[in-house]
């Protein structure tokens, strides 16, 4: 393994690194086409997180010394391939690598302990005595086992959650189009926050639905609001995330809740409850919106964000009244998620495993969540203690979209917060969403905030 010999202490180490790889190419002790040590694997030999090599492979990429291939690693590349052909009719593709992002984009869990987590998973669903249930067709809704064990996972927040109440859906986003298109018709007025995730926005305007937002305050909807809404039109169904709200990470009083409920009784509208980030919190009893009315709100959560990307299971937890709905539009949509995928699920909630890899997502979440606090300190900064991301505003007179582009050509990807409007508004914002559960480690973290910081004071606006 290619072990940098590092002479150069007074500069950063990820600079040194990239240095020694350059020397090492130019010497000829790296060839074409070797294969550069893991970010572990050279972390650990020289005593540093993986975040510092990543940031010197970064830099190496931005020098053309090497090339990422995704699944495979990083590779030397051949100084030669730079040189332009003289002859007219020679055509040559330069493959120069792309440059390393990092992503504050997507919100997705903590990934540093979700390999070998899954590796325990896998194996033992391998040696469970229901393995052939996961290889034949599930019937309509899921095998009733698998739906116990969803009905497990929503007990968290759900205490009288019945199997039988239990649709599985193939992930969270699966499920929103499920209850959509099962409960509401083509022109029907959808109702979700004014702010919203931008699938949201997508699937009701593939499915024809009417979407409008609803104004927010820091809680989230405001019942006024909402009220002055349903007055002037019927709304068929309200899409409310009421934990840690995607963008804004707003949380909903159990007061707020319980109005939004009375509403929905009040004018015979659907509430489609996504608690997919309901495992975050503050306070664990909090009760999902769809307690307060059980009768006619479809409760929605997956195991994606808490436990793992991979499995791609959502449940749907609904009155019995709208179940063959339900079970009908997933038979319509993808005939049935995989048992396979299913199987797995339910083998990682009855082994005990969710409720480690949540307390696991928590932990590191607060952490982070605590360098997002520091890192902007200045800033106006809308977060939750557990919550996986923070919605910041950005200064005067920055706008969301500008700063978004600055900070992709300066290596971070974040969302611009005029992605989230469910209307368009005209406004232009100046809000951006950053993840902050993305980067491998919380030195990558630190040295992404701090790089975005850095570009909101770089404006020389600013300053007249």
């Amino acid at each position: 393994m290619w072990v940098p010999q590092l002479s150069d202490t007074s500069q950063p180490m990820y600079l040194s690194i990239a240095d020694a790889l350059a020397r090492d190419i130019d010497s000829g002790v790296l060839n074409e086409g070797d294969r550069l040590p893991t970010l572990r694997e050279l972390a650990s030999a020289l005593d540093v997180t993986p975040g510092t090599i990543s940031r010197a492979y970064s830099e190496a990429h931005r020098r053309h010394l090497v090339r990422g291939e995704v699944g495979r690693g990083t590779y030397v590349l051949n100084r030669q391939s730079l040189e332009v052909p003289t002859t007219s009719n020679s055509a040559v593709a330069l493959n120069l690598g792309q440059p390393e992002l990092l992503d504050l984009s997507i919100i997705k869990p903590y990934s540093e302990t979700l390999d070998y987590w899954l590796r325990g998973a896998l194996v033992g669903m391998a040696r469970s005595t229901d393995f052939a249930r996961a290889l034949d067709y599930a019937p309509d809704g899921g095998h009733p086992a698998h739906r116990e064990a969803g009905a497990q996972w929503l007990r968290h927040s759900l205490p009288d959650a019945q199997w039988q109440q239990v649709v599985i859906t193939s992930g969270a986003q699966h499920g929103l189009m499920v209850a959509m298109s099962a409960l509401t018709r083509a022109g029907d007025l959808v109702l979700c926050e004014a702010l919203c995730y931008p699938g949201i926005i997508s699937l009701a305007h593939g499915l024809e639905r009417r979407l409008c937002g609803v104004p927010m305050d820091d809680e989230g909807i405001i019942p006024e609001a909402l009220r002055e809404l349903c007055l002037r039109e019927k709304p068929a169904m309200l899409i409310c995330v009421a934990t840690c709200q995607n963008p804004t990470a707003a949380i909903m009083s159990q007061q707020r809740r319980a109005q939004i409920a009375a509403l929905a009784e009040e004018f015979d509208f659907i509430i489609l409850d996504d608690d997919i980030y309901g495992f975050l919190a503050t306070d664990p009893s909090t009760k999902p919106l769809a307690a307060f009315a059980p009768d006619r709100s479809v409760y929605l959560t997956s195991l994606s964000k808490s436990v793992m990307p991979a499995l791609r299971i959502g449940y749907l937890h609904s009155p019995p009244k709208l179940l063959s709905r339900l079970t009908s539009m997933v038979r319509s949509s993808v005939w049935m998620p995989s048992p396979l995928t299913a199987q797995l699920a339910s083998n990682v909630i009855t082994e005990g495993l969710d409720k480690k890899l949540v307390r696991i997502q928590r932990n590191e979440a607060a952490a982070r969540q605590a360098i997002a606090q520091e890192v902007f300190a200045r800033f106006e900064l809308k977060a939750q203690p557990y919550s996986y991301h923070v919605w910041l505003t950005l200064p005067e007179p920055w706008t969301s979209d500008e700063f978004t582009m600055l900070a992709r050509a300066n290596g971070v990807l974040v969302l611009s917060g005029s992605q989230f409007q469910a209307e368009r508004s005209g406004t232009a914002s100046r809000c951006v969403r950053l993840v902050l559960m993305s980067p491998t480690s919380q030195d990558e973290l630190r040295f992404a905030l701090t790089k975005l910081a850095s570009l909101i004071d770089s404006d020389p606006r600013r300053f007249y």
